[in-house]
């Protein structure tokens, strides 16, 4: 097994882990591991934009407002003023690395081009059209490569955390490193190209995976969406918090070929209404602010509607903006609709919810400590307090922006840690044999997503969270014996993670008991009183790999 030294590790190629790598880049040798290309992440696929205070009348406070009235009461108010408040910094800093915003002509009035959202009192959403992620990514991938500090290692995948306490188990004198409690010291990767398992020792490793939409059946989510950094921290004994709150994305174009496609939500912001097949709209009915309500409230509108008429999906309608207009504002989606034989200007768009993005995560604070020493986190990943129990529309970029500068200004202020590193245990393979069950494989792959979309999904209730916990727990348990029997491989270990992340979302459910932003059950229809979080520090059932 090759051992590879390096200052800082940083786990995905997304906005919070590229920014992140650049700071970082200037104090030391930095690492960036990513498990498919450079660009495949859950940035690369953001439509909407970054929101941020730009506009003369609109102001702080009300973005503030804004993200904790979303947050339904549970958003920690001191992180969202000081992220809000960051945020004409954080466009400046995306600016200064070459990422270009739309702005108006000057017939317009000119200045930024700012998009509303659902949740948003104001315009106040950065975009470059209707593919902003991908734009940042492709700025970011450049600067990257302009970094010599910085080395990018792709088909790269995370397989667990190092920590002393999992060497010390193994047997390893860790010397000072293991001194102050379990530490982390590395990951093990798995390289997917040759199949070689390499093992990164660095004093500070950053977490910056993402999500995992991908635990559902349906997601807007890319492929690598698996949880992946979550399952290593939960794993290595990190608090895990807040998961059972995902947010699924209201409008995913419903088409047979239309693979994960957004439709971002900045065409409800240019008046875009919800339509049952009878092109009657309902919105009104649940909320006063009609289309443009918060994610939570569309989803579980637009999920009713679809119960109520036994009617697959419902429709966007914005029919009545100028094809001119679409074309220039909307271009890949206007051209991916299209593709599927729908024109946005004549014709009502199939939308159904899917899961999108997670508001749980890795409790972590702004500045990315963790309560691991050596281990480091922002982004998705994470739980800053920002989002609450549901993410108001396009503030995760400003999140990861933000988190990201201040996680490398903390570490690099902070002296490197004083010790030796410990050496790294080898990687054993005992009796594991190269696996000819790959069937075995796709068939819990379905399984997991299948159980969570059905039993897990925008509404809940007791007796379907029973139903996902027994089928979950002996999944994972099955899932760990096949990890254990056969040689490592991509698949297997993204099916492990997907049952762990699974698991945290079915136990954080069952242990909220009320209903409160994008967690909605049934048996407990009200609202608690007070800011309370669901915390799980345990270790995953079925899988008793000692990390931490």
């Amino acid at each position: 097994m090759r051992i590879l030294d390096y200052d800082y590790c940083v786990v995905g190629s997304g906005l919070a882990g590229l920014l992140s790598a650049l700071h970082l880049g200037k104090s030391g040798s930095v690492l960036v591991v990513t498990k498919k290309g450079g660009a495949d992440s859950n940035t690369n696929y953001a439509q909407g934009g970054i929101a941020s205070v730009m506009a003369a009348q609109d102001s702080f406070e009300a973005h503030v407002a804004d993200t904790l009235e979303a947050g339904a009461g549970l958003c920690d108010e001191d992180v969202v003023r000081d992220i809000v408040a960051a945020g004409p910094q954080a466009v400046a800093e995306l600016e200064a690395l070459g990422i270009s915003f739309a702005h108006r002509n000057e017939e317009e009035g000119g200045g930024y081009d700012l998009g509303k959202e659902g949740g948003h009192s104001e315009r106040r959403v950065l975009h470059a059209g209707d593919i902003t992620g991908r734009e940042i990514e492709a700025v970011l991938l450049e600067r990257i490569r302009e970094v010599p500090n910085v080395t990018l290692r792709e088909e790269a995948m995370a397989i667990d955390l190092i920590t002393t306490g999992w060497l010390a188990y193994r047997g390893v004198d860790t010397g000072e490193a293991g001194q102050d409690g379990s530490r982390c010291v590395g990951i093990y990767l798995l390289d997917r190209t040759t199949g070689e398992i390499l093992a990164v020792r660095a004093p500070r490793v950053v977490l910056s995976s993402g999500g995992g939409g991908k635990v559902y059946l349906y997601t807007s989510n890319p492929d690598v969406a698996t949880g992946d950094g979550l399952a290593m921290a939960w794993r290595a004994g990190l608090p895990i918090k807040n998961m059972e709150f995902i947010q699924f994305h209201p409008t995913c174009l419903y088409h047979p070929e239309a693979k994960s496609f957004l439709v971002s939500e900045a065409v409800r912001g240019e008046g875009a209404k919800l339509v049952d097949g009878n092109e009657q709209e309902f919105m009104q009915r649940y909320d006063k602010r009609g289309a443009l309500a918060s994610r939570d409230i569309v989803a579980r509108a637009i999920d009713e509607e679809m119960k109520l008429t036994g009617a697959p999906c419902v429709y966007l309608d914005i029919r009545h903006q100028p094809r001119a207009f679409l074309e220039e504002r909307f271009p890949n989606i206007f051209a991916a609709c299209l593709g599927f034989g729908i024109d946005m200007s004549k014709d009502l768009i199939p939308v159904v919810p899917a899961a999108h993005y997670f508001c749980g995560g890795v409790e972590a604070k702004v500045n990315g400590e963790t309560a691991m020493p050596g281990l480091y986190a922002c982004g998705e990943v994470t739980c800053t307090g920002l989002h609450g129990a549901n993410r108001l529309a396009s503030n995760s970029l400003l999140e990861a922006v933000v988190c990201a500068r201040r996680m490398a200004d903390h570490l690099v202020a902070t002296p490197a840690p004083d010790f030796d590193m410990p050496p790294i245990s080898d990687w054993e393979y005992g009796d594991a044999v190269p696996s000819d069950e790959a069937i075995v494989v796709e068939h819990n792959w379905n399984e997991v997503r299948t159980c969570m979309w059905d039993y897990v999904g925008i509404v809940r209730t007791d007796k379907r969270l029973e139903r996902a916990a027994r089928r979950i727990g002996n999944l994972h348990h099955e899932i760990y014996q096949y990890y254990m029997e056969y040689l490592v491989n991509a698949d297997i270990l993204e099916l492990r993670n997907i049952a762990a992340v699974a698991e945290l979302i079915i136990r954080s459910a069952q242990l909220r008991r009320e209903s409160r932003g994008l967690h909605s059950t049934l048996d407990c229809s009200e609202v608690g009183s007070g800011r309370v979080d669901t915390i799980i520090t345990d270790p995953p059932g079925g899988d008793t790999r000692l990390a931490g």
